[in-house]
């Protein structure tokens, strides 16, 4: 079964959410904030999603950071997503072992079938 991690207030994670149901596609999801972020967790995803493509760049919480946090993240990257899991991009759809969407734009499921 296909895992779906979101953040429940994100907008683009309730489209990728409606997107699969309307596509009759069965998935569980996994709130990364609600649901937490572990160590193992997030090792998990980074197995099939770069680094620097696993860092949402474009988010609040990335511009809040500090210019010292920010110029960090080669180092610290994995705390900073644990402290603050919304620096994750998301969503993220984990299709098979070690295979990740990540993002959401219309039609990125469509061939996933249903």
């Amino acid at each position: 079964m296909l895992t779906l991690y979101i953040i429940d207030t994100c907008d683009t994670c309730r489209k990728a959410r409606k997107a699969l149901e309307e596509k009759g596609i069965a998935f569980k999801t996994y709130d990364l904030r609600k649901d937490g972020l572990s160590a193992g967790l997030l090792e998990h995803i980074l197995e099939g999603v770069a680094l620097v493509d696993a860092v949402n760049k474009r988010s609040k919480t990335w511009r809040d950071l500090s210019q010292e946090e920010k110029d960090s993240l080669d180092t610290s990257a994995r705390q900073l997503i644990i402290q603050h899991p919304t620096l994750l991009k998301r969503p993220l759809l984990e299709v098979g072992d070690k295979t990740f969407l990540v993002g959401y734009r219309d039609g990125d499921y469509d061939q996933l079938g249903g």
